[in-house]
This record gives structure tokens, sequence and C-alpha cells, in this order.
């Protein structure tokens, strides 16, 4: 289906990036993270906490790794995953279990849905690749029903004892998996750099709370370099 929208400039070029790394991209992050990216997915899944029969909406579902994890988990959910890049949705589309998803090409900025259709909202490595984080945020705030989860799964920079060490070990070994494994030195450079320059956790968080979210939880994970933030639109009063 088509995307929503125009992508801005940036975003053609985020496209096209992850157009690139299709092909190795389970590959990569299973590499990047030392095995861990798919229990993260599966993370993300259960803290999504779908209702018997309820929706859930992935945003950036690359190659569907934690839509797939949310159909597993949640059998009797109806699960819809978006991503702007076709090839990623081809990618995802092929996997064992895909054709019980509704995979579907989407802008973040302007997800096709009315409001209030989903009861969890996910997404993993969305919010490094927007202009506008509060923008993206504000339109998952909308297609959640009252009472319904947002959970997370994100880069962020590294802090204490272990930041140089830990920054240093990715400005090197990102790249350096890219060329090696991706012959794709280009787009790997990008994928550190994004990953050193997001924002805390605090700083999400804040962001999601002036959205209008509550409950706001994270938690970091692999040496301060992953956070998983989890948050609630509140229920409307009776």
């Amino acid at each position: 289906m088509p995307a929503q929208g125009t992508p801005s400039s940036k975003g053609q070029e985020i496209q096209r990036t992850f157009d690139k790394i299709t092909d190795y991209y389970d590959l990569m992050n299973r590499l990047m993270t030392l095995g861990r990216h798919a229990a993260w997915c599966r993370e993300i899944a259960v803290g999504a906490k779908v209702p018997s029969g309820g929706s859930m909406l992935d945003i950036a579902t690359g190659t569907g790794v934690i839509a797939l994890a949310a159909l597993e988990r949640y059998p009797n959910s109806t699960v819809h995953a978006v991503d702007f890049s076709e090839r990623m949705l081809a990618e995802a589309a092929r996997k064992p279990g895909a054709s019980a998803i509704t995979w579907q090409q989407a802008d973040a900025n302007d997800l096709p849905f009315g409001d209030e259709s989903f009861d969890a909202v996910t997404h993993g490595y969305l919010l490094r690749n927007v202009e506008n984080v509060e923008r993206v945020l504000e339109e998952q705030y909308r297609v959640l029903k009252p009472g319904g989860r947002v959970v997370i799964l994100e880069t962020c920079p590294p802090r204490g004892p272990l930041r140089h060490p830990v920054e240093l070990g990715v400005r090197i070994v990102i790249p350096l998996l890219g060329h090696l494994v991706a012959r794709d030195r280009e787009s790997y450079a990008y994928l550190q750099e994004s990953t050193l320059g997001f924002m805390t956790p605090q700083e999400v968080s804040a962001i999601l709370r002036r959205v209008g979210f509550s409950s706001v939880a994270w938690r970091k994970r692999f040496f301060g370099t992953h956070m998983i933030i989890s948050a609630e639109k509140r229920a409307e009063k009776r």
C-alpha cells in the first residue's frame, strides 16, 4: 500500500539506508547485540500487554521481529505492522507465521489509522531516525485506545564509568561489522552515529509525559547502549 504523505529529505535518506541493509538486517542486529536483540523484542511484546482479542500496532517493524513475537505471545490478537521500507516489509512477510499479520507501508508521522484504534503500540529503533520525536509520539497517542500502552526499544548514549570504552567500542565495532558482513560501512557508520547521538531515557520520558502519557518507566540494556521505555495513555474517567 502507498505510504501516507511525502517523506522529508531526511526520511528519504533513512529510507534508502534501510532499503540497502535489508538483506543483512537480522544478522547485523544479532552480531551488534551479541545475540540479545530477539530477547529484547520478546520483552517488548510482553510489555505491550495486549488483551485477549485486542489489537497491536508495530511501527518501524523492519523485518517484523517484534510483530512476530507479539503474535506468538497473543495468538488471539490482531497485529498490524508498518514500515516505510518496502524491502523490509517484503522480507518480514516471508517469515514463518507472517501471513497472520497485516503488513503495510506507512509513515510514522502520519499513521493511516483512526483515533483510538489499538490496545498497544510498539516500535524498535524508530525515534532516532525521525526528525520530530514529539510529533511521532503524538501520532501514537492518537491511535492508542484509552488505557493502551506504548513500548519502545531504542539506543541511547552510554553514561557512567564505562562510557568512554563503550563509546569507543561502538565507534569501531559497528562500522567494522558493516564493512565485513554487509559490505556497507557507510550505512552502519550512520547507525553508529545515531546510536551515540540519540536522547537519554530521561529525555524521551519527558517527551512522552508532555504528549500526555503517564506511568512512564524505563530500563537500560547492553552496557547502557539500549533502553526499553513503556508508558500508558490515561484511561477515560467515568
